[in-house]
């Protein structure tokens, strides 16, 4: 028995998508999906998306890390799924609803943009309105002196959702920064009980950041489209920027918007389609 699938990327962050409402899947979908993100024994990505049918939207997107565990939200992924959409002619609209465990999304593909390629789509998606917990925060995790030395044991944190949790910490360099280090410590301590995914950023300017991001169940990734989101907000609240900026990232650059009348973010970014193939299950 085989699956087919599509090889997709978002500025970097990497999926690969299976289309549900044709595709047999097994019933241990987590084990599945370790499986195929494995980068040693599998196809190799950052999740495993799913499109599947939806009664309140038109298509639904199930979202699972590489290490099996459930997403709520994936904002480069959204991006890539309404690209597959499109793409598989399963629907002729160029602003989609997609269901998600974080809400409905809008994402739009913009026909007209000028970096199109036949491989590349540039998605615009309303992210929704950010829900706050608290800006610019000093907070300590109960873990971390344990395992880090002196200096990186104290945090201003601002932590946003973005139908999943971001936990964004401003640093002054953070290429040099060790994010491997101490992402991890941060993701897991108790302070967040389902976890939460961790940005480090730095500002540049008004109008640009820097971003790494240290994700659930994934590690660091190239790109994380929630997070960008989570950035843009947290910048914002905390004066760092202009209320439209772009955000780099490993793999690439996202552009972010928070509307001060809709109170919703909006990103627009790549959709990349790298292949298709199928996998033996």
């Amino acid at each position: 028995m085989t699956i087919k699938f599509t090889k997709m990327h978002g500025a970097g962050n990497d999926f690969v998508v299976v289309n549900a409402l044709t595709e047999k899947l097994p019933k241990e979908m987590s084990f599945f999906a370790k499986r195929v993100c494995d980068r040693h024994y599998g196809i190799g990505a950052d999740q495993l998306l799913l499109v599947c049918s939806s009664q309140v939207a038109d298509y639904r997107m199930a979202i699972y890390n590489a290490d099996g565990g459930v997403v709520e939200m994936c904002g480069n992924g959204i991006r890539c799924c309404a690209k597959y959409i499109n793409d598989h002619d399963l629907s002729t609209k160029t602003t989609l609803s997609i269901e998600t465990l974080g809400g409905i999304i809008k994402p739009t593909i913009i026909k007209n943009h000028p970096k199109t390629t036949g491989e590349t789509s540039w998605v615009e998606v309303d992210m929704g309105e950010p829900l706050v917990d608290v800006v610019n925060h000093s907070w300590e995790p109960l873990d971390l002196g344990k395992v880090l030395p002196d200096g990186l044991t104290h945090f201003l944190v601002t932590t946003v959702s973005m139908g999943n949790p971001h936990c964004v910490v401003f640093v002054n360099d953070v290429d040099s920064y060790p994010v491997g280090l101490v992402g991890p410590v941060i993701q897991s301590d108790p302070y967040f009980p389902e976890g939460v995914n961790v940005e480090f950023v730095q500002v540049v300017n008004k109008e640009h950041v820097v971003q790494r991001t240290w994700e659930r169940g994934s590690g660091e990734t190239l790109a994380c489209g929630t997070g960008a989101s989570a950035v843009a907000v947290a910048c914002i609240l905390n004066n760092f920027t202009d209320r439209r900026m772009t955000i780099s990232l490993k793999g690439g650059d996202l552009d972010l918007c928070w509307d001060e009348k809709t109170k919703h973010v909006y990103k627009t970014g790549p959709a990349v389609a790298v292949f298709d193939g199928s996998i033996a299950i």
